[in-house]
């Protein structure tokens, strides 16, 4: 157990499962109590930290609803009095959800943009890019409302630099995300919000579940990562620690890539 985040509430959207939940148990082994956000039941997320002693909220949360967004941080003052952290987990790769990295080895072209549905590119950005935006929208007028400061976090993807063929829905928000990042944390940079991102490259996550049995879908990921493994949650939330705690009181909107050398060359 550590101190980093010792009295601080940090509310994590995404939080049920992968770097959300993964974050979440760190953060409340570094002494933050923590409200989860997720649209779906989060009881593990909820076990591990009640594991580490620290409180914790659960607040179902569809990010693409501004209420919701809204409403997550009202809960979160109203039963810890506060804000001090936020984390912008909750994210999909297709409209279906999972990642579409296998069906892109099994068909080359599926997916591509001349193929493209218009409402599957609309729900990606719907929720990647509008519901971070609303989501840190709502963290932010709390934290200003307070007038003590705080630190976001949104989760992005090695994906808002790197272009995937037939991936365009989500390396398009993902750059969405990277920008929006850039852009609040330079509207906020006098008032002491800090707002940064986590970049990931490919991570044991449920949204890549199976990519590991699916022999072409993990040589393509390899393709791009030179250390020529998966990344873990806990390797990600580590990340997330460092950009919400003091030992990075002078970086904002900056991301930063625990992506297994993905942008060595």
């Amino acid at each position: 157990m550590g101190t980093a985040l010792a009295g601080k509430v940090a509310v994590i959207t995404g939080g049920a499962s992968g770097i959300g939940q993964a974050t979440a148990e760190r953060f409340a082994e570094e002494g933050a109590d923590i409200v989860v956000g997720d649209i779906g039941p989060a009881d593990e997320t909820l076990r591990l930290v009640e594991k580490t002693g620290r409180r914790v909220l659960y607040v179902r949360t569809d990010t693409t609803v501004e209420a919701d967004c809204d409403g997550l941080v009202a809960a979160a003052v109203a039963e810890f009095g506060r804000v001090d952290v936020g984390v912008a987990s909750a994210g999909i790769a297709t409209a279906a959800g999972p990642s579409n990295v296998q069906t892109r080895t099994a068909s080359k072209d599926a997916t591509h943009v001349v193929n493209l549905d218009v409402a599957a590119f609309q729900r990606v950005l719907d929720v990647n890019v509008t519901g971070l935006m609303m989501t840190g929208r709502a963290l932010a007028r709390q934290m200003l409302a307070q007038g003590t400061g705080g630190s976001i976090v949104n989760i992005a993807s090695s994906a808002a630099k790197i272009p995937l063929a037939g991936a365009s829905p989500y390396c398009v928000s993902k750059a969405g995300a990277w920008m929006l990042t850039k852009v609040m944390a330079l509207e906020l940079a006098t008032t002491g919000i800090r707002v940064n991102a986590v970049g990931p490259g490919y991570t044991a996550t449920p949204m890549i579940g199976g990519i590991e049995q699916n022999q072409a879908a993990y040589d393509l990921a390899m393709s791009i990562t030179p250390m020529n493994r998966l990344g873990t949650p806990a390797e990600i939330a580590a990340a997330c620690l460092f950009l919400t705690s003091s030992e990075s009181s002078f970086m904002t909107g900056q991301m930063l890539h625990p992506a297994g050398g993905q942008f060595t060359g």
